[in-house]
């Protein structure tokens, strides 16, 4: 099993920026496509961002060109930078591995990303 520690998350005004880092335990994390999840209060995680082992990475629209994921198989660990932040990018941000039925491991504790004026 891997255990997933995020952080880096606050309160940051629209247009400023912010980057996360994730912590995963586990050999297994260099050959795993990992990603960024988010979840709004009733709703369900949604997975925006992936970076497979090849670092081919993928966006859904509404991050593309603002945000960035990168890991670091090193130090198992997975980035998002996110710039130009609106308020709708508000919400608890995970990471987790990606498999073909979604996330693959327990989720972690999260980072709250809070942008208000």
């Amino acid at each position: 099993q891997v255990q997933l520690v995020e952080s880096g998350g606050g309160l940051v005004q629209p247009g400023g920026s912010l980057r996360l880092s994730c912590a995963a335990s586990g050999t297994i994390f260099s050959i795993s496509a990992m990603g960024w999840y988010r979840q709004v209060p009733g709703k369900q995680y949604e997975l925006f961002a992936h970076i497979p082992d090849d670092f081919r990475t993928k966006y859904t629209d509404a991050v593309k060109g603002r945000f960035t994921i990168s890991r670091d198989n090193g130090k198992n660990t997975v980035y998002l930078q996110m710039d130009s932040l609106q308020p709708e990018d508000t919400a608890v941000y995970y990471c987790n591995g990606v498999g073909p039925n979604g996330s693959r491991w327990a989720w972690g504790q999260g980072t709250k990303v809070t942008v208000s004026s």
